[in-house]
């Protein structure tokens, strides 16, 4: 029976985790169980927090949308309830960036909406 020696496989496995582990700080970049856990627990915070972005910007939009709204005495609810029933099909992101960024656009689809 051949035999199989590791050592070259299991120190790549330690060297690419080590590297991974980078910038950590402390031991948590040197030692490898210490390297090891603090890969693991960036790797669920990670696949976490990509979830989480899309809530988090989504009410960043929400909030831009209602403070720009504000300036035309009108509530974020109503904008969207009368948006629904015109069927404009504008998300929340590229009203936002209206609002944000084009000002004069924002406030014609705003009068537009109202009926103003």
């Amino acid at each position: 029976m051949t035999r199989v020696k590791r050592g070259v496989a299991a120190s790549k496995r330690r060297n690419n985790l080590l590297e991974a582990a980078k910038g950590y700080r402390w031991g948590r970049s040197r030692q490898y169980a210490a390297a090891k856990q603090a890969v693991m627990k960036a790797g669920s915070y990670a696949y976490r927090d990509r979830r989480n972005k899309k809530r988090t910007f989504r009410s960043l939009w929400i909030i831009r949308l209602g403070n720009a709204l504000r300036g035309f005495d009108t509530s974020y609810s109503s904008f969207i309830g009368v948006l629904k029933t015109k069927q404009v099909e504008l998300d929340r992101k590229v009203l936002s960036q209206l609002a944000v960024r084009d000002n004069d656009a924002f406030k014609a689809l705003v009068e537009k909406i109202k009926g103003i």
